[in-house]
């Protein structure tokens, strides 16, 4: 699926992966974020964190019917951090990179926390 976006020059058509890997990227520049989770990873069995050529594995992008965007993301966060708080974070800084690297606004963030992981030990 592609996000299309009309300017007077032409079409822009931006992929998942390229949405994806800008989600991922701001993502996990947050602090208390270790890193991307795979989105099956229960399913898979695949406790592994992801680099940043697979962080389309980690990002789900859905389109609306109003041609914004929907973005699910599939983290693992370190112990200790306040979870809402590093999760509102991950919300305001994709939307955020989201308008200002690509042009796109996205109609809702939502963080899932498939692991938590102590680190420094």
């Amino acid at each position: 699926m592609t996000v299309k976006i009309n300017t007077k020059d032409g079409q822009i058509e931006l992929t998942d992966d390229v949405i994806a890997t800008v989600v991922g990227g701001a993502t996990t520049e947050i602090f208390g974020v270790v890193g991307m989770a795979s989105k099956s990873a229960i399913k898979d069995n695949f406790q592994a964190l992801l680099g940043k050529e697979n962080y389309s594995k980690g990002v789900v992008v859905k389109t609306t019917a109003e041609g914004s965007i929907a973005v699910d993301v599939y983290t693992v966060m370190s112990y200790g951090v306040k979870i809402s708080e590093v999760s509102r974070n991950i919300q305001e800084r994709v939307k955020f990179n989201l308008e200002n690297q690509l042009g796109i606004q996205a109609e809702t963030v939502n963080v899932y926390i498939q692991n938590i992981k102590v680190v420094g030990e």
